[in-house]
This record gives C-alpha cells, sequence and structure tokens, in this order.
C-alpha cells in the first residue's frame, strides 16, 4: 500500500514549497506545519510566477484544510453506498471494466478526468485507456475552458503551445485583454501588469461586452456585442494590411495563407464603419484602438473564456494570432498572443494526452504517431483514432453506447452544459466510478463506486501553468482516512486488469521520468512538448525540482519563450494565417429575452468543494446574483436585492437581482459555481444547453444563451444558522454559505409560512439542545433557537413581510464557545445589546474588511484613497482584487457626506 507522506509528529515546524491548486497562474506557495499539524500558508517570494503574491483564495488555503467529515471528506471506499477495503473496491472496479470491454468493446467505456488532477495521474489515466483498454474516450474538463486555444494554436501555430511568458506582461507597451477578467480570475497576474503600467507606463485595453474589474485598471475598454472579437480582429487585420503595417519580411519568410485570411476578413469586416456596426461599438473606439495596435511594436494579446467558451471560440482564437502573423510580433519579449489558463493543470494534461483527440506527449493519431506511442508503450491496443469529446460523450453515456464511466476530480453533474442531461445519463449507466476527495458531490451522488482521493496537500507530483512553467506540487499532511493519489488508484486497477508489467510505478517520480523520456522520444525537434533532460531525474532530484518552463531537451536548456528562430511546428516550419469568418449567434433570441453570460467570482472556485469551506471567501458574494443593467430590471419590474427567475431553454433557475450599469444592455451575467449542496435552485449548467458546440474544438458556448426573466415574489422570507450543513427541501429558493462556526441558509418561498410542525422542508435539521422561541405574529412568522450547554446550535427567523434582522451579530454567536451576558435574551430580536460593529459584506476577502468598517474608517479617518485605506485597514494591499470595489465604496462614502 502506497503511504504517502508522514504525519506530523513533534518537532519544529518545517516548510514545504508546494504550488496553488486553483486557477492557471500556477502560484508558488510555501506552506507551513507546526507540530500539531496546524497550516499556514503564504506566497513563494522565489517561484517565478507569483514572486511572493497570493490572491484571496490562494491566501485562505489552510481555511480549506478542514480535516474528516467537518471538510466533506470521502475517507474510504464505498460500493453502493456501503464501506468497503481498497481490495475489494479495486477489484470491482477492474472486474466491472473488464467484462463491459468483453461484452461490448473498448469504446463501450470512458474517463472523464480533470484539470485539477496532477500530471502524474493524468498520464497513467491516459496511458491505460489509449494504450491498453485501446480506445480514446478519456476527456477532461479542459474541454470547457481550453480546448479552443488548443484547436486554434494547432491550427496556427503547429502546437498547443503559449509563445511567451508572464515576463511579456512588464516588457509590453501594450496589453489588451480579450474576453479575461484578469481581476478576478488572475489576479496575481493583474498585479504584475497593473505595477508594469505604473512603473513604465504599459496601456491596457480591455475587450469585454461587460465593465469588469479588469477595467478599472484599464486606459479604454471596448464593450463590444457578445460574439463579435472574431470581427473586431478581422477588422484589425484588414486595417493593418490596408495601412502598411505589416512585417513583409516575416509574412513572406516564415508564414503561409495570407492572402486566404485576409480574403476572407475582407468579407466579414472590411472597414472601420462595419466593425463599429457589428460591434455596437462607434467608429471612434474602433479607429482608436486600430491605431494604437498598429502604432505600437510591443503588444500582448491576453484571451481566456470569453474567447474560448463560444461555438466560434477557435476562428476567433485563430483571429488574433493572424493579427500577430501579420505585424510579426511573436517570439519576441513583450509581444505575443497570450492565452491564460482556467484550471491549475490544464496544460499538464494535454501534454500526456488527457483530451480525445490527442494522444501523449503531444501526439496526435496519425499512423507514425500511433505506432510510435505503440512502441514507446509496448502496448499493441494503442487507440488509433479519436474518441469522443465530452458533450459527445455523455450523450452516449444517455444513449447506451457507453456503459462503464470512471469520473475523477470533477464535478460534471454541474458543470457541463446541459446538466439534466449529464444526470440522467450517469443515473441509467451500468457502471458509475467516481474518485474524488470529496464525499458528497451532485456526481457523486450517482456513482456506484466511490474512491476516496488525495486532495491538496496530500497530493504529490507535477503541474504546469499558462505559461509553460512545470512546477512541483508536493504533500505536506498525511492522506485523510484511506485516502490515496489518483496515479495510485489507476495502477492498482490496471494491474487488476492485467496490465501490470506496464503499470509498475511506486512513486510519482516513476510516473514522471517516463512521462518525460516519452516526450523525448523520436522527437528530435518536431514537437514542442519536450522535458528529456529530466527522463533521468532521480528520486531525491525529484524531490528538490525547481520551476522551470518547457521545453528542456537532453543537453539543452529550458527555453521560456518559444519561436525566437521564427520556426514553428508545421510540416514547413511557417505559421498559418486561418481564414475567419464569423458565425451567426447560435441560438435566436426572442422578443424579451436577454443574452444570458456565466463565468466566474473573485473567490470562488469551480463548484466550491473547496472554497466553500472558508466563510471569508463567501462572506464576498454570499448568494448566486443574476447581473442585470438598471434599464433590463426596470423593464421586468426587478430591483436590486430582489429574486428573479430565470428560464431556457435548458431549465429555470432562481437567483438574487443585482442592479448594476457595468451589465450591458440586453445581458445577464450569472456565476458558475452553486451546486446542490449550496442551492439546488441555481446550478448555471442547468440553464445552458449542449446543442451548439465550436465544430474545431468540441468546446460549448457558455456564454451567450438566450433567457427570459421575471420577477420571483415570495410569500414568505427565512434564515436558518446551523452547525451542520441542511439542504432545505420547501421547493422554492435556499442559498447557503460557510460561516465561522457552521451555515447561514437563504430561504424564500411561495405559499403558506412554513410551521415548526412542517419538518419535512428542513430534511436532517435536528438541532441538539433546547429550545427557545417567539411568535412574531405581526410580521406573520416565527423565531427559534436551540442552545446546548450555553452555546448556540441553530436559530431560525421566518417572517412574512420580507423583514428580518441581520445576519453578522448572530453568526458570531455560532462561533463562540458560550454566550455573553444579555446575549441569550437578545437572541429572538436578532440585534446584539449595547452598541456594536456590524462588520456588513466582506469587500476585502484577504484581510475580512467589510463595507461597514470601510465606511466608518473612511468617514472617521477622513480616508480620501485607496492607498490610504491600505494603510488604515490593510485592505486591497494583498492581492488588490478587491480594489476596483474599495474605490466604489469610497465614491459612494463620499457622495452621502456631500448629500
Amino acid at each position: 500500500m502506497f503511504d504517502g507522506p508522514e504525519p506530523a509528529s513533534g518537532g519544529p515546524a518545517r516548510e514545504v514549497r508546494t504550488t496553488c491548486p486553483y486557477c492557471g497562474v500556477g502560484c508558488g506557495v510555501v506552506a507551513t506545519v507546526t507540530a500539531d499539524g496546524g497550516v499556514s500558508v503564504r506566497g513563494d517570494a522565489e517561484h517565478p510566477a507569483n514572486r511572493g503574491r497570493l490572491c484571496s483564495k490562494g491566501s485562505a488555503l489552510a481555511d480549506t484544510l478542514v480535516p474528516g467529515e467537518a471538510g466533506g471528506r470521502l475517507l474510504h471506499p464505498e460500493i453502493g453506498g456501503r464501506r468497503v477495503s481498497w481490495d475489494t473496491a479495486l477489484a470491482e472496479v477492474a472486474t466491472r471494466f473488464s467484462d463491459t470491454i468483453a461484452k461490448h468493446g473498448p469504446d463501450s467505456v470512458a474517463f472523464y478526468v480533470s484539470g485539477q488532477l496532477l500530471t502524474e495521474d493524468y498520464y497513467v489515466a491516459n496511458k491505460l485507456m489509449k494504450g491498453f483498454i485501446g480506445a480514446a474516450n478519456i476527456d477532461t474538463n479542459s474541454r470547457l475552458c481550453m480546448a479552443s486555444s488548443v484547436a486554434g494554436h494547432k491550427r496556427g501555430l503547429g502546437a498547443d503551445a503559449v509563445p511567451g511568458t508572464y515576463a511579456d506582461f512588464e516588457t509590453a507597451k501594450l496589453v489588451v485583454l480579450v474576453g479575461s477578467n484578469l481581476a478576478w480570475c488572475h489576479p496575481v497576474l493583474n498585479q504584475r501588469l497593473l505595477a508594469a503600467k505604473a512603473e513604465h507606463g504599459t496601456r491596457i485595453v480591455v475587450v469585454d461586452p461587460r465593465r469588469t474589474a479588469s477595467v478599472d485598471g484599464a486606459d479604454t475598454h471596448l464593450a463590444l456585442q457578445a460574439g463579435t472579437d472574431s470581427v473586431l480582429f478581422n477588422g484589425l487585420l484588414v486595417h493593418l494590411h490596408a495601412q502598411g503595417h505589416m512585417d513583409a519580411a516575416f509574412v513572406a519568410d516564415h508564414a503561409a495563407g495570407l492572402d486566404e485570411a485576409l480574403a476572407a476578413a475582407r468579407a466579414d469586416a472590411p472597414d472601420i464603419a462595419t466593425v463599429a456596426r457589428r460591434c455596437k461599438l462607434s467608429e471612434a473606439e474602433v479607429a482608436a484602438f486600430y491605431a494604437e495596435v498598429a502604432t505600437t511594436e510591443r503588444v500582448v494579446t491576453v484571451y481566456s473564456q470569453g474567447v474560448n467558451q463560444s461555438s466560434q471560440g477557435t476562428d476567433t482564437v485563430n483571429a488574433i494570432l493572424n493579427t500577430h502573423f501579420l505585424t510579426g510580433r511573436i517570439g519576441r519579449p513583450g509581444m505575443g498572443p497570450f492565452s491564460v489558463t482556467g484550471q491549475p493543470n490544464a496544460m499538464g494534461g494535454r501534454e500526456v494526452g488527457g483530451l480525445a483527440n490527442q494522444l501523449a506527449a503531444h501526439m496526435g493519431f496519425t499512423s507514425d504517431e500511433v505506432d510510435r506511442v505503440r512502441r514507446f508503450w509496448n502496448a499493441p491496443r494503442v487507440a488509433d483514432k479519436p474518441g469522443l469529446k465530452a458533450v459527445d460523450l455523455f450523450r452516449a453515456i444517455e444513449a447506451g453506447t457507453v456503459k462503464a464511466v470512471w469520473i475523477m476530480a470533477t464535478n460534471p453533474a454541474v458543470s457541463m452544459p446541459d446538466a439534466g442531461r449529464v444526470r440522467r445519463a450517469l443515473a441509467r449507466c451500468e457502471t458509475v466510478v467516481v474518485s474524488d476527495c470529496i464525499h458528497d458531490t451532485d456526481t457523486g451522488r450517482l456513482a456506484h463506486i466511490r474512491l476516496p482521493a488525495a486532495g491538496w496537500s496530500e497530493k504529490d507530483g507535477t503541474v504546469t501553468n499558462s505559461d509553460r512553467t512545470v512546477s512541483r506540487q508536493r504533500a505536506f499532511r498525511a492522506f485523510e482516512g484511506e485516502a490515496r493519489p489518483d496515479w495510485w488508484i489507476l495502477t492498482q486497477v490496471a494491474r487488476r486488469m492485467g496490465f501490470g508489467d506496464a503499470f509498475g510505478y511506486e512513486s510519482p517520480a516513476d510516473v514522471f521520468r517516463e512521462h518525460a523520456a516519452l516526450s523525448a522520444f523520436e522527437n528530435g525537434g518536431t514537437r514542442a512538448f519536450d522535458i528529456g533532460a529530466l527522463a533521468g531525474i532521480g528520486h531525491a532530484e525529484f524531490e528538490t525540482l525547481a520551476p522551470f518552463p518547457w521545453p528542456w531537451r537532453a543537453g539543452g536548456q529550458p527555453e521560456a519563450r518559444l519561436f525566437t528562430e521564427k520556426r514553428f511546428f508545421t510540416g514547413d516550419g511557417r505559421a498559418r494565417f486561418v481564414p475567419v469568418t464569423t458565425t451567426p449567434m447560435p441560438r435566436a433570441l426572442a422578443d424579451g429575452a436577454l443574452l444570458l453570460n456565466s463565468g466566474r467570482l473573485r473567490d470562488q472556485w469551480h463548484t466550491m468543494t473547496r472554497t466553500g469551506l472558508a466563510p471569508r471567501l463567501s462572506a464576498h458574494a454570499p448568494e448566486p446574483c443574476l447581473d442585470l443593467h438598471p434599464a433590463d430590471a426596470a423593464a421586468r419590474g426587478l430591483s436590486e436585492g430582489g429574486l428573479a427567475r430565470i428560464v431556457t431553454v435548458a431549465g429555470e433557475a432562481l437567483a438574487r437581482v443585482h442592479v448594476t450599469d457595468a451589465q450591458g444592455l440586453g445581458t445577464a451575467f450569472l456565476p458558475m459555481h452553486w451546486t446542490d449542496r449550496f442551492t439546488e435552485a441555481c446550478v448555471i449548467g442547468r440553464l445552458v444547453d449542449d446543442e451548439a458546440v465550436d465544430p474545431h474544438s468540441g468546446q460549448p458556448d457558455l456564454k451567450r444563451m438566450p433567457a427570459t426573466i421575471h420577477p420571483y415574489r415570495p410569500d414568505w422570507t427565512a434564515f436558518l444558522l446551523t452547525r451542520r450543513p441542511v439542504e432545505p427541501a420547501h421547493g422554492g429558493y435556499w442559498a447557503r454559505r460557510a460561516v465561522a462556526g457552521g451555515h447561514l441558509i437563504e430561504m424564500a418561498g411561495t405559499g403558506s409560512v412554513p410551521c415548526e410542525a412542517d419538518a419535512d422542508w428542513l430534511p436532517g435539521f435536528e438541532p441538539d439542545g433546547a429550545a427557545i422561541e417567539f411568535s412574531d405574529t405581526a410580521r406573520g412568522g416565527w423565531r427559534k433557537a436551540w442552545l446546548s450547554d450555553g452555546r448556540l446550535e441553530a436559530c431560525l427567523f421566518v417572517t412574512a413581510d420580507g423583514r428580518l434582522p441581520g445576519r453578522s451579530w448572530l453568526a458570531g454567536l455560532l462561533a463562540a464557545d458560550g454566550l455573553e451576558d444579555g446575549a441569550r435574551g437578545a437572541l429572538l430580536a436578532g440585534r446584539a445589546p449595547g452598541a456594536r460593529a456590524d462588520e456588513g459584506r466582506i469587500v476585502c476577502s484577504c484581510f475580512s474588511v467589510g463595507v461597514n468598517r470601510l465606511i466608518a474608517a473612511i468617514r472617521d479617518g477622513g480616508l480620501t484613497s485607496v492607498a490610504e485605506i491600505g494603510a488604515a485597514l490593510k485592505a486591497g494591499t494583498n492581492c488588490g482584487s478587491c480594489v476596483p470595489e474599495l474605490k466604489e465604496v469610497l465614491r459612494h462614502a463620499h457622495q452621502r457626506e456631500v448629500a
């Protein structure tokens, strides 16, 4: 049995260098583990990605290391919900998959994996499926975020390879952010960019339909019509060529296909007037942007999910690449296209063939490449054709052609488009295996077999970030329960399926060596990915391996920048211009419908299985909010803080309303993070259908879903503070978030006010202790609290008039060991005895600074700038992602003073 790291036991505190498990920035983290097992984290000042900085999520990593069942961990293998031994569980997985393959062939089984896996986990999964099962039905949730960039890079560059490095953010003269809210989704990179702006005058242009937090630091915001990015860049290509801003030597000697690409661009965006009309921008805005790009040599174009998550994402990537090829702005410092990854190891997964349409080590399915992988692995059954991409994979499960699926470190019952279809598919699938560190996920509830996987702090291996930097993720805590690394679980199943000779790994270093060796096997510079210099790395060297960029070829040095010699990974070594034509929006927008967009919030990550454990990360956006332009809200009878019903062809949702002129007219924005564990009424995957996918990448369109939006007017509202999580079942709205000591659930519904006897609306809610209660007949409601040994266990407030007390003081009581004098009597009133400051909604999550404390400090201290706020309260001095909101609070505080 693989034992993993030793638990802490006495002695001085130790420090372990590891890597953050969140976004693709790949920040280095120093974890300090005390003798009693306590953990604190700080940014690694020696890591090239972050140089010591961490965002709000990274800063709170220690808060998410909640042990055992309290942290929601899956601690033991289970079959049919019953605990079993590892031997029993592994044998059952191997038998089920082997029997299915014997009866229905290798294409009847599939893996669905994740950018949360380490590269070593990914490698073993890919080798087992494609090399020894003999099918390519392994796809990854990177299909939902990075597939369009992969396809665009391969068409234009000949390889899935980001050309530049983060240092280009600091040496560029102009940085264009396209569909990238860098300030919230990659805050550490945004801080590096803003520092360059302050020091060197770097100009920033944001191209985004929404006025995001990234606009705060920008010089220009182009609020174009959603889905018209390719029009803007096609027009830029036409303009640059017409005005003579072409690197003729580069195009002649190092690129191909310009005439065809220009012809397509001229048909799509012939002039500035056409671009302005189609993008819904002014001609002056377009002309100024084009002139700035034309006259600035060092331009970096950063793009992310606003480009990728579209049914024409690949073409938009190539429209961006085309402009860099025309001007020769690639392969040199401070210039080039730059795809910012969403997940910590999306790139590492692609290095080992995690996508269904690729083999390991950046190889495809040509006969030569299949033969090469077959010989290296000594695997006679290597898959010789692409497998099913994510959307088609779950459709095949629904149709019954895929009869067994193994899902690792991801939650497709929430994150996939048409999540209802995914749930139906898994519910009827003959065998569903889920490997996860979390016990109760939406997907896990549909599993026949659950396997406890190691989580961050226990896992050991490597990850690759957005600028191709490979970093070690090191374990510094013992495994929870019987959890084990994913590579180990896969290896054990492979051995039980009869493939033991090829899966003799005993450590992640064993896997890494083989991965490195394959990357160099018969490469000779023909493939971008090559870390052959590390094919012979020893265990001790692996333990101390410092971050490095690939390629790192045998006998050479790591290469931070690609294409410096102007040779690309195509057959003739030339970059490829790709003709791009903007396609119509995939779904018709009916009268009165709005265009629904989805995306990330500042302090949450994916489906909140980790960040949802940290109270300070839930305090900034405690409920799912639908952002609406004031005119759109008014036209629908919606107001700030009310509830809205969102209806699409795929499903319905309920969300709190946030009215803001940062949202474009005719559009709406809804965050992607909430699940059935946190609010059954607002799972974004249930609102987006899976009909529109990019024809080249298979990536679903997650940014442009027509939706009708109506008021939801509840007859009653309530909130519950409790030490144990509860999932209400009243059929209306509810949203749960972590608070210190427990959970806060906001509720609203229609019909009669629930009474205490209606136990079914709060299933499983059985608080300890004696109850005190108060019937609020004037407001048509009631209040009740449960106390045990002088400690608050839970309190429930229900009203028919919509008026409820503030939550901060009551939540503080839940975290306390006992009630203070006077607190018991004030409990059901919901108001603290005497004067007590209420923090209010958290603005700065890094230092837990709320809006009420900010306003008081601004007024009492006469603060006039964000810098003064930082000096007084520390707010905004860490990751900086709250700075735009601090400016808003400052502005409103002074406006109220003037009024």
